[in-house]
């Protein structure tokens, strides 16, 4: 887990017996990939990509 500049708190889990990353960002959008730049990229890329969850857009 790590904050960002203003407090927003970002998540990132490594799935046990996968090579999957699964991230949680503060707005409650989540994201998978295999790749741990590309996910910060999407975690940090915000608001670009990200559909919070319980969202109709």
């Amino acid at each position: 887990m790590s904050t960002g500049p203003t407090g927003e708190i970002y998540r990132i889990d490594w799935l046990p017996g996968t090579d999957v990353l699964h991230g949680t960002c503060h707005c409650g959008a989540e994201h998978t990939s295999q790749d741990p730049i590309e996910m910060w990229e999407w975690m940090l890329g915000h608001p670009e990509g990200h559909q919070p969850r319980g969202s109709d857009s």
